[in-house]
């Protein structure tokens, strides 16, 4: 006997499109072949705390893009619950090859928090671009680095208008 497969719903298929959205690494990969020469910061530290930005930004996103939408809570549950399915088979992998217990969701969370508490320090008038970008390159290690700030901007940028885009379909 054939099982049929249920049809999603709007907000199941947008959470799925969103978390889709979220791990793609063609962004993370574009921005790195971009990184300019005189960067001085650790590469491979950027590149995986790109992804990391990449994924938080789009969570923060949904709830700002969604600020008043009666569905808001329910996408950005699936958005996080598939995040943290995803963030489990990176921790499983990672403690294997390194032997280390790795909480890669606990990681996405911290640096959540830390983003959030960048924004909410900042002017009420200064766009959030504007302060990702430096907390971004002083994560990555360096905070003075015009190329690190430019780079953790764009990827913020990119995210939240790939988000606004989807929502606006």
């Amino acid at each position: 006997m054939e099982k049929t497969k249920r049809k999603k719903t709007k907000i199941e298929q947008a959470g799925e499109d969103l978390f889709d959205f979220a791990i793609d690494r063609s962004d993370t990969k574009t921005l790195m072949g971009h990184l300019h020469k005189e960067a001085d910061i650790n590469r491979t530290k950027i590149e995986y705390e790109l992804q990391i930005l990449r994924i938080v930004s789009v969570g923060w996103s949904i709830s700002y893009y969604l600020e008043n939408a009666p569905y808001k809570n329910d996408l950005v549950q699936l958005y996080w619950m598939a995040i943290h399915g995803f963030s489990q088979d990176i921790s499983s992998t990672s403690g294997l090859l390194t032997g280390k217990d790795i909480n890669y969701f606990q990681i996405l969370k911290d640096r959540l928090d830390t983003y959030l508490k960048a924004l909410g320090k900042s002017k009420k008038t200064e766009e959030p671009v504007m302060v990702i970008g430096p907390k971004f390159a002083e994560i990555c290690g360096n905070g003075d680095d015009v190329f690190t700030i430019m780079t953790g901007s764009r990827m913020f940028t990119a995210a939240i208008v790939g988000v606004k885009e989807y929502f606006t379909l």
